[in-house]
């Protein structure tokens, strides 16, 4: 009998064995690299170098690939090997010189199941989907002010609403972020939904808070390894169920707007996108083209993650370098006091004057590093990259990090120098590796509104107070990396001028 036990025992190890030898070859037939493919560090089987990357700030990691491999790198994350493309030089060959070969995304776990399959709103959308509802979102925005004078006004009404809220701190330390959050998102509101929310309201603090936390949590290394690993991550509890449960959140707050606008609705007199969308899904009953209830609401998340919290933080950004630089902020001050004065509200138009704040603003978005990666694109077809092979199919990275600290192309990369942005003269200048709102087809399609918010808001708080803190030197500049890289949590002084 023993001897029977012993033989069913080396057989169930033996077959062990073999499946795990089995398994191992499978992994590595699947995973091997076509000739001239990037180089990458060593992959663990079934793993990857998932857990190789920085857990606090990822791009930190990758950027020492780059420096490692050269600009055109790849890693394989749990399944999935992604290509790095970094520098300047080879991230405007990617995405504007290659743009039609590289403007789809890949697949992409997260959002598998936050759009339920159904990938159609406007950034993870691809095709004749994609370049319809992106067209209909410009021309809509457009429709209702966004890059005109309605839209100027909207947000110099929202800047005196900020500066309100701040005097009645009268002169006492609070934390900024709410109400920065709230003024840009007031102004995605508008062009959205057709309204404004109060500084005090409850439910719209909660649901600005769920925006950070869905964009915090999904560039996380959390996030990471649900990409990598969804079919296991999907059952384990960890804070990347927050991703999904907060998207439904916000897309229930969307949801019930929608059900008022229907309500409501003039055909002949549409206030918003959401009254552009509906009146666009009666021409679309099919649902062709992404024109349904369900994308309505996604589309609109789309677009208050992308009006809010990148603006927002750039704001909180330039804060803690004016503060940790205060020659910067008072050099600023004396502009804006030469040009427009302490009575008049700052326009548009004073832009052109505002050589060195113009400078000031640019350098916060360089180097506050506002979105450390970028979208992740796919090969539409077989083409290279630096030499490098990139097979049909490949998912593509190009880090917007490597393009604004680029040795290359800034002179003090590593150092918050306004002057990257001046010439010999003080005039303001353009730097084609700026571009923190990527390029190419794929470009933020609110980079206009966002650059007017970003000039209003701070030459409008600059022009009525000065900034500081009880202790510059306990004020954190690492910050915290999600999709978004956001400054730790401080309390200002605002001393009115």
């Amino acid at each position: 009998m023993w001897l029977l036990d012993f033989l069913l025992s080396f057989n169930l190890q033996t077959g062990l064995l073999f499946l795990f030898v089995l398994l191992l070859v499978a992994d590595f037939l699947k995973h091997r690299k076509p000739t001239n493919f990037p180089p990458g560090p060593l992959a663990l089987p079934f793993l990857g170098s998932v857990f190789s990357v920085d857990r606090k700030h990822s791009h930190n990691y990758f950027s020492k690939l780059a420096q490692h491999y050269g600009d055109v790198f790849s890693i394989r994350l749990g399944g999935d090997t992604m290509v790095f493309v970094c520098g300047y030089k080879m991230v405007k060959e990617t995405i504007v010189t290659q743009a039609d070969n590289f403007v789809d995304r890949p697949y992409s776990a997260v959002n598998d199941r936050i759009f339920s399959g159904n990938t159609e709103a406007i950034f993870a959308s691809n095709g004749e989907i994609w370049k319809r509802q992106r067209r209909f979102a410009l021309s809509t925005l457009r429709s209702f002010g966004l890059g005109k004078n309605v839209i100027e006004q909207s947000i110099q009404e929202e800047a005196r609403h900020l500066l309100e809220e701040i005097e009645m701190e009268k002169g006492k330390p609070f934390n900024p972020s709410n109400l920065f959050f709230n003024a840009a998102s007031n102004i995605i509101c508008q062009l959205v939904m057709a309204k404004r929310f109060d500084y005090s309201d409850h439910v719209f603090q909660t649901l600005l808070n769920d925006l950070t936390e869905i964009l915090r949590n999904q560039g996380s290394f959390w996030g990471l390894l649900y990409e990598s690993f969804p079919t296991v991550m999907k059952h384990l509890p960890g804070p990347h169920n927050k991703i999904f449960e907060k998207t439904n959140t916000v897309k229930n707050f969307i949801s019930e707007e929608v059900q008022r606008h229907q309500k409501e609705i003039d055909p002949n007199n549409p206030r918003d996108y959401i009254d552009a969308f509906l009146i666009e899904m009666e021409k679309h009953k099919d649902g062709q083209l992404g024109f349904t209830f369900n994308n309505l609401a996604l589309c609109s998340v789309d677009l208050f993650l992308a009006g809010t919290e990148t603006t927002a933080t750039t704001l909180l950004w330039a804060l803690v370098y004016l503060i940790k630089h205060p020659d910067v902020q008072e050099k600023v001050q004396a502009e804006i006091d030469r040009v427009i004065g302490q009575e008049r509200q700052p326009a548009m138009a004073d832009r052109p004057n505002l050589h060195y704040t113009n400078a000031v603003i640019h350098e916060v978005q360089r180097y506050g590093n506002i979105v450390p990666l970028n979208g992740p694109r796919m090969a539409s077809e077989d083409t290279t990259l630096n030499g490098c092979f990139i097979p049909k199919g490949t998912t593509i990275m190009p880090m917007l990090t490597s393009v604004l600290f680029d040795k290359t192309q800034w002179e003090t990369p590593d150092s918050f120098n306004p002057g990257h942005f001046l010439n010999a003269e003080g005039e303001f200048v353009r730097k084609e590796a700026f571009l923190p709102f990527s390029a190419g087809k794929r470009v933020c399609l609110g980079e206009s509104l966002a650059k007017m918010e970003l000039f209003l808001f701070l030459v409008s708080l600059l022009q009525k107070f000065s900034f500081s803190v009880e202790d510059k030197q306990r004020l954190n500049a690492e910050g915290i990396t999600g999709i978004v890289r956001t400054p730790h949590p401080f309390k200002v002084y605002a001393k009115a001028r």
